[in-house]
């Protein structure tokens, strides 16, 4: 039987279920919700369907074998709103991925608290209910946490996890780990709306948006600059990483000045970087920033972050060998 199960068959719990076949484990897709029996048949056909077409895609680009799909696509396995009391009781980690409403949070969690075994982590991919609003409807709430996946996904690494003051070590522990295994890289936040990726990109596509609006740039202009000029950088080092390397002070001047010519909200830098320029910590060229460089070795650091952004830069295809002297 599944030892995960994916609860919800939309898009979001059938990328769960490619990401966990992928890697080598069965998993239930579950459907909730009542329905009749033509209705259900036609989920089931089309999530496989689905399930099938992207493993294919994946074998088309090279990153499986096409020898693989039927095996891969063989470990995920369907249980309708009848099979659920079957399902359920072997998942040891569960992903609720029903609507993004709280009247189907309430009524799904609901189901797993009363199937789910007394030991089963439950987590919730909501993008936009904060775990506090719904730890209060899951039945043992220690084991409860909301775990965010970024689409498609079966293909991004980066999972974000959100805990309530309540949530219990083991749950996080055992969370983190079998998201590791599968090949995927738990980052840990607070009760905040947005998580992490999301506050941070919604903000650049608000602004690009903007831009289009203001006549700034085309489409196409700010599509191009954002792959391969801040999305080849901010692939090679961390935003919070980028401030310390460039210097929180660049980020304090270049801040007060967007905040005077285009927007004194927009723009403002928050308290904490008027701060650490008071105190002088500016990052690696004073040691001390959002990190500590004191003891380490910056030279052998520099060349890192240089070798990483090199990388991405030719793995674009964008970088050229030295070229020959033009003088004649």
């Amino acid at each position: 039987m599944a030892r995960y199960a994916a609860v919800g068959a939309g898009r979001m719990g059938r990328g769960i279920a490619i990401a966990f076949a992928y890697a080598g484990h069965a998993i239930v897709l579950v459907d909730l919700r009542p329905r009749d029996p033509a209705a259900t048949e036609r989920l089931r056909a089309e999530a496989f369907a689905e399930i099938r077409q992207s493993l294919e895609i994946l074998a088309q680009l090279g990153a499986m074998a096409a020898s693989a799909i039927d095996r891969v696509a063989g470990r995920v396995q369907w249980a309708d709103a009848a099979g659920a009391a079957a399902a359920l009781p072997d998942a040891e980690l569960v992903f609720e991925g029903v609507p993004e409403t709280l009247e189907a949070k309430r009524d799904a969690l609901a189901v797993l608290g009363r199937l789910c075994r007394a030991d089963a982590v439950i987590t919730s991919t909501t993008s936009s209910i904060l775990v506090t609003q719904l730890a209060p409807l899951v039945e043992r709430p220690e084991r409860f946490l909301n775990l965010h996946w970024l689409n498609p996904a079966y293909l991004i690494p980066v999972v974000e996890l959100s805990l309530h003051p309540a949530t219990s070590a083991e749950a996080l522990d055992r969370t983190r780990a079998a998201m590791t295994a599968i090949g995927k890289l738990p980052v840990v936040c607070g009760v905040a709306p947005g998580y992490i990726v999301p506050r941070l990109q919604a903000l650049v596509m608000n602004e690009a948006a903007r831009m289009i609006e203001e006549g700034v740039a085309s489409a196409e202009e700010i599509d191009r600059a954002t792959r391969y000029g801040l999305g080849l950088r901010f692939a090679a080092i961390g935003v919070v990483e980028f401030i310390d390397f460039g210097g929180a002070d660049i980020l304090h001047h270049a801040s007060r000045e967007m905040a005077s010519s285009i927007d004194p909200v927009r723009y403002a830098a928050p308290p904490v970087i008027g701060r650490m320029v008071e105190q002088g910590r500016l990052g690696l060229k004073t040691g001390e920033g959002f990190y500590d460089y004191r003891g380490r070795d910056t030279g052998a650091y520099r060349r890192d972050v240089l070798g990483r952004t090199l990388a991405q830069v030719q793995g674009a295809g964008l970088w050229r060998p030295p070229a020959e002297d033009t003088l004649p």
